[in-house]
């Protein structure tokens, strides 16, 4: 029964390893008695102190006791044992046994090439110069002031927002932001969501605690006179690429938000998270130069960096960046310094300007290449693409169902997600429409598909 291997070089927490697997697997049973340590010790050939010191282990976390004068007793213990490693079954597909896809059009993270390495690793050698010890203070609960000032630089510069850097709050992320926002105007407030629409937002505000409702998106974008009607105290939108639709709110339909909002003293969070990649022509007008009063900005860098940055920004009317630093004055950002340090020269020295450009100009060649292989399918189509962003959609409507375009993807490689997937609640006009992402493609995985299965 105690015939371990310890040739390793810890041979006490081998040893200690060994008795608690076999205890936990049920080898050795609950009150049985251990060996005497002097025993233990002769039989494996190490010494008395070895064994002490794997049984003081055991006995500090609970696997065995200790009687005077008697020895150590296993204790009894109600746990399945898992070996390091394995996953509890919970009936699903193991990992391997997952499709590999040849183009995934539902995960959005960039190809790592795009990726910045030399200029990202240069600009953190230069900080760490010149920043020294300073990296290790506490960092306020907004953000730090040179990547606030350089956020809103690039505001005035590419989107012609005019910006006060006061009110610029930086975050861990977007989900992290939109937390924020209830805890700043309220969880007794209705928040209104996108349907169909990026379920995050909805599962982030659920999450916590806030009262939600959805407006309806079609081709035009938000409906306005759905909000009209029952204007929400906050109302959370993607004006100019909404997801997953892809649809561009017209200005009129902007105007008449903003002008209902200010009437009710209601809030708008105009979340900009792909605008960056607006292929054919200018960015638009964003919502919040409209009225800065009542539209909170936000954005993040997951998309033109990397989700694992976990890095976004929102711009705050000013009475709501007076009630955060009431509410989380006493808090850190929990962006790490070194970070935001780093990212601030890289948009300050137009590095990041000429990093989107470069996305760009790989995004448009991804894109014309998806385009005209989906224009030579032989089933009947229809493109609706804005080129306002980095998806599009596909309908198409002799399809029998959203299940079968999507069986039928999987038959060509493809992992694909249609309108309805999206939708937070049931509502009619979304069938037989698929939702092109192809943020996370490669030139070469276009040139490779092959959509003759449609």
């Amino acid at each position: 029964m105690f015939s371990y291997d310890l040739s390793g070089k810890n041979k006490y927490y081998t040893l200690y390893e060994s008795i608690r697997g076999d205890i936990l697997r049920g080898k050795i049973k609950s009150g049985e008695k251990l060996p005497g340590k002097r025993t233990l010790a002769a039989d494996l050939g190490v010494s008395v102190v070895t064994v002490q010191t794997a049984y003081d282990q055991l006995l500090a976390e609970g696997y065995i006791t200790s009687r005077e004068r008697s020895g150590y007793y296993v204790c009894p213990l109600d746990i399945e044992y898992r070996a390091p490693g394995e996953r509890a079954h919970s009936g699903g597909k193991d990992e391997s046994e997952r499709q590999i896809f040849s183009a995934d059009f539902v995960k959005g993270s960039a190809p790592a090439s795009l990726f910045p390495f030399s200029s990202w690793a240069r600009l953190m050698r230069s900080v760490l110069s010149d920043c020294g010890e300073h990296l290790l203070e506490r960092v306020p609960c907004d953000g730090d002031g040179e990547l606030k000032e350089a956020i809103a630089a690039y505001l005035y510069r590419t989107r012609g927002i005019s910006v006060d850097a006061r009110y610029i709050v930086i975050g861990a992320g977007a989900e992290q932001l939109y937390g924020a926002i209830v805890q700043l105007i309220g969880r007794d407030k209705l928040y209104a969501v996108e349907n169909p629409g990026y379920r995050k937002i909805y599962d982030t505000y659920m999450l916590n605690g806030a009262r939600c409702d959805f407006v309806p998106v079609n081709s035009d974008g938000i409906e306005p006179e759905s909000v009209l009607r029952n204007m929400p105290d906050v109302l959370h939108i993607s004006p100019s690429h909404q997801f997953p639709t892809g649809a561009v709110t017209p200005a009129s339909a902007r105007a008449r938000l903003i002008s209902a909002a200010e009437r009710a003293g209601s809030f708008i969070v105009e979340d900009d998270y792909d605008s960056e990649f607006r292929l054919v022509g200018k960015p638009l007008q964003n919502m919040y130069a409209l009225s800065p009063e009542r539209v909170i900005y936000l954005n993040t860098f997951s998309k033109t960096l990397a989700p694992s940055m976990r890095m976004g920004y929102m711009v705050l009317p000013p009475e709501l960046y007076a009630r955060y630093t009431e509410v989380f004055g006493r808090t850190s950002c929990c962006v790490p310094l070194f970070e935001q340090k780093t990212l601030a020269r890289m948009i300050s020295s137009g590095g990041f300007e000429r990093h989107i450009n470069r996305m760009k100009n790989y995004y448009r060649g991804v894109h014309d290449g998806l385009v005209s292989k989906i224009s030579r399918l032989a089933c009947p189509h229809e493109v609706c693409d804005t080129a306002s962003g980095l998806h599009f959609t596909v309908k198409l409507p002799e399809a029998p169902s959203d299940e079968y375009i999507k069986a039928r993807a999987v038959q060509a490689g493809i992992n694909v997600r249609c309108l309805s997937d999206y939708l937070l609640a049931p509502r009619p006009g979304c069938e037989k429409t698929a939702v092109i992402n192809f943020s996370g493609l490669t030139k070469e995985q276009v040139n490779c598909l092959d959509f003759s299965l449609f």
